[in-house]
């Protein structure tokens, strides 16, 4: 497993900067999000991408010795808008189509969110029509639909997302896995039973894992940190990392740039050793 990182950390920057700066920090790979990381090209609407400039893109990152390991797509994927559903749509299937241009082998997403978490078994089933038309997709270019599951979301812990892969039995969706998501104020206490229980449900279906960290503020809400400066138990996390899924890439999240390089190798020091 190498630990990479999300690229638009290091800001938005034309890509012919962002990958020799990635490349300076000690990353081996990347998630990218072009319209989150990528400054020099229009990435606001779907329709701009071609073989041409993927290539240009991922060959970019190539010649600085680091992968494009996903490409993340940030969109609401059940959008109760038709209308800014179907571009949320079109947009991930364009990232699909491109994907091994870029030399990614994933399109990675969250399900999307509604404020104050009202979900009707609609949004569910629309959901699940969304996914269905993504893995069509997926399936034609030879990629995975990578999700995963976040509090909050209509798919907000493993149960949830184990039940969506279950409905739609597609060997072309994939997990993301990130414990951090799935933790919250009330079940943080819980956290290595969360944790198993996630493995359990999604071990075999994971392609890629995420890696910040929890920690309990003074007010009793759960606060983000990255890893290594909160209290996940990153111990068991890398274990069952390692048994599930050895050599998957760890794409690292919320970290600053200073805190980058501490962040990567208490990752590193822990799945080393457990």
């Amino acid at each position: 497993m190498s630990v990479g990182v999300l690229a638009h950390l290091f800001g938005s920057l034309p890509y012919k900067e962002l990958a020799p700066k990635v490349a300076a920090s000690g990353f081996t790979h990347v998630q990218l999000a072009l319209w989150k990381a990528i400054s020099d090209v229009d990435f606001s609407k779907p329709g701009n991408i071609s073989p041409g400039l993927a290539n240009a893109i991922g060959e970019q990152f190539d010649k600085n010795g680091v992968s494009i390991s996903v490409l993340g797509c940030y969109v609401h994927l059940f959008e109760r808008d038709v209308e800014l559903r179907r571009a949320n749509v079109n947009r991930f299937k364009e990232l699909l189509r491109y994907a091994r241009f870029f030399g990614a082998p994933m399109v990675a997403a969250e399900t999307g969110r509604n404020e104050g978490g009202d979900y009707t078994d609609r949004d569910w089933s629309v959901m699940k029509e969304t996914l269905e038309e993504l893995a069509e997709e997926a399936e034609k270019w030879g990629v995975f639909v990578g999700l995963e599951a976040a509090n909050d979301h209509l798919v907000g812990t493993a149960p949830e997302l184990a039940r969506m892969l279950e409905e739609v039995p597609s060997s072309n969706i994939g997990v993301v896995i990130d414990p951090g998501n799935l933790l919250t104020a009330a079940n943080f206490h819980n956290q290595n039973q969360v944790i198993e229980e996630a493995f359990k449900l999604l071990g075999s279906r994971i392609i890629a894992a995420h890696a910040k960290d929890r920690i309990m503020l003074e007010n009793g809400e759960l606060g983000t940190a990255t890893a290594g400066l909160g209290g996940m138990n990153y111990e068991l996390y890398m274990k069952l990392l390692n048994h599930y899924k050895p050599h998957v890439h760890i794409i690292m999240e919320e970290a600053k740039e200073h805190q980058m390089a501490q962040s990567k190798a208490f990752i590193d020091e822990i799945r080393g050793r457990v």
